[in-house]
């Protein structure tokens, strides 16, 4: 069995790739919302690997209704990305703002 700690590490290592890719590309949406995914993943999985360690179901079911918002965050998100793309043919978050009042 594969030890709590090491859950933990990659959970953190996955967690900081998130946060620097949130913070690295500032101009692709895709990519945004990607990198905001993988940290809901690795916060998950903290959740799995401590409602496992614990023998306590919560954690998971817990991870059911995290991942129900995901899916809902990902498919409003996305479909906002392809109206943005037709109307402004571009996704770059740098030309988003401009459509401000």
């Amino acid at each position: 069995m594969i030890p709590l700690n090491w859950w933990l590490i990659l959970a953190a290592l996955l967690f900081c790739i998130s946060v620097a890719g949130i913070f690295i590309n500032r101009k692709n949406l895709i990519v945004l919302l990607m990198a905001i995914e993988l940290m809901l993943l690795s916060v998950n999985m903290n959740f799995v690997a401590f409602s496992r360690y614990l023998d306590d179901m919560a954690g998971q079911v817990f991870v059911f209704f995290i991942l129900t918002v995901a899916a809902a965050e990902a498919a409003i998100g996305l479909a906002i990305l392809v109206v943005l793309f037709r109307n402004r043919r571009t996704i770059n978050v740098g030309e988003i703002d401009s459509l401000r009042g």
